[in-house]
C-alpha cells in the first residue's frame, strides 16, 4: 500500500523538474458561493497537467538497463503526453499506445515530445492487451497511466503541495478516471489535513469509481461517452480503489454540460483555459449541489489540453 512517505520520495525526486504550481483565488466566486475557494492550477504543469508528476516519478526509478531498452504506456492523451516528455528530458526512448478517437491535439503533442504513437480501434481490442503484447516483444517497461505506485506517489504531491500552501481544508474535490490522483491526493489530505472530507468527481456515463463506492466491489464502465475524454477509463485498479475505499469521503458524478459551464467560467473568471476533464472537480460546486458555505474548499484543475476550436464549439451550443 502507498503512503505518505512515498509521497514525500516523489516529491523530493521530482522538484527539480516539475512546476510547484499556482494556487489561484477569486474573490467573486468566494462571495458567490460563501466559501473559501482555493485551485490548485495543474493546467500550469509541464504538458498542461499533473501527469507529468507521476510521469517523472516513475522515469526517475527505473533501472539503467530499463532505462535503455525504453518504455511503454496506455493512454487517451494526457499520461502519454507527460511520460513522452519525461522520457525525453531523461534520455528513455516511449511508446504510447493510444485510441485512435484520442483528441488530435494530444496525438501530435505527445510525437512532438519524441513519443512514438500507437493507435488501436476501441472495438477492436483493449489499449491493456495491445501494450502486453508489444511491450513482451520489444522488452519495455511498462510504465501504466494509474496502476503503480510510483505513478500513485507522485500525483499525490499536487494536493501536498496545495495543503503546505494554504493550510487545512475543510473540503477537497478530486477529478477521477483511473484513480492514481484522487488515491494519492487522499493520501497528502488524510495525512496533512485529517479532518477534511475528500470528495472524488467523475462524468456521469464514466461513473465506474461511483459504482464501486457504493457495492464496495471494483466496477467497470465500457468505453464511457463523455467530453471529459481523460475519464474514459473504464474502471479504478484494485491499487487504486483500495486507497479510493479507506481515504474518501464521498464519491459525485456529474453531466458533461456541467463541464462546459466549467470550461467557460474558468476562462471567464480565472482567465484560464481549462479542458473538460479538469473542471470535474468545480462541477457540483457550479452545479449548485454541494453546501459549501463557510467552508475552506481546495479544487484540483487537473489540465489545460483542449483544442481552442473545441471549446468554441461548446461555448456556442452552450
Amino acid at each position: 500500500m502507498v503512503d505518505f512517505s512515498y509521497i514525500e520520495a516523489a516529491h523530493d525526486r521530482i522538484s527539480s523538474f516539475v512546476h510547484r504550481t499556482p494556487v489561484r483565488a477569486s474573490r467573486r466566486w468566494n462571495e458567490e458561493f460563501g466559501a473559501e475557494l482555493f485551485f490548485k492550477c495543474e493546467n500550469f504543469q509541464v504538458t498542461g497537467s499533473f501527469k507529468y508528476r507521476g510521469a517523472t516519478n516513475a522515469i526517475l526509478q527505473l533501472t539503467e538497463s530499463e532505462r535503455e531498452r525504453g518504455v511503454l504506456t496506455f493512454s487517451s492523451g494526457n499520461h502519454a503526453q507527460a511520460l513522452a516528455r519525461a522520457g525525453e528530458v531523461h534520455g528513455v526512448a516511449v511508446t504510447v499506445v493510444m485510441p485512435d478517437d484520442a483528441p488530435a491535439l494530444k496525438i501530435a503533442a505527445t510525437k512532438g515530445y519524441g513519443g512514438e504513437v500507437i493507435l488501436y480501434d476501441r472495438d477492436e481490442t483493449t489499449r491493456e492487451s495491445l501494450g502486453a503484447k508489444l511491450a513482451e516483444e520489444r522488452g519495455l517497461t511498462v510504465i501504466p497511466p494509474y496502476d503503480h505506485p510510483w505513478i500513485v506517489a507522485g500525483q499525490g504531491t499536487a494536493v501536498k503541495e496545495l495543503i503546505e500552501d494554504v493550510g487545512e481544508l475543510d473540503q477537497l474535490y478530486v477529478c477521477a478516471g483511473g484513480g492514481g490522483l484522487l488515491s494519492g491526493s487522499s493520501i497528502s489530505a488524510r495525512e496533512l489535513s485529517p479532518n477534511c472530507a475528500v470528495i472524488g468527481v467523475e462524468p456521469e456515463a464514466g461513473d465506474d469509481i461511483c459504482r464501486s463506492f457504493r457495492s464496495g466491489t471494483l466496477e467497470s464502465v465500457k468505453d464511457p461517452v463523455t467530453i471529459a475524454d481523460g475519464a474514459r477509463t473504464p474502471s479504478a485498479s484494485a491499487l487504486t480503489f483500495s486507497i479510493i475505499r479507506e481515504n474518501v469521503s464521498e464519491m459525485l458524478s456529474v453531466p458533461d454540460d456541467w463541464l462546459i459551464k466549467g470550461t467557460k467560467r474558468y476562462a471567464e473568471t480565472l482567465k484560464m483555459i481549462v479542458e473538460p476533464t479538469g473542471c470535474l472537480s468545480f462541477a457540483p460546486i457550479l452545479g449548485g449541489t454541494r453546501d459549501i458555505q463557510g467552508q475552506r474548499v481546495g479544487i484540483v484543475v487537473t489540465g489545460g489540453n483542449v483544442d481552442l476550436a473545441r471549446l468554441a464549439e461548446f461555448w456556442s451550443h452552450g
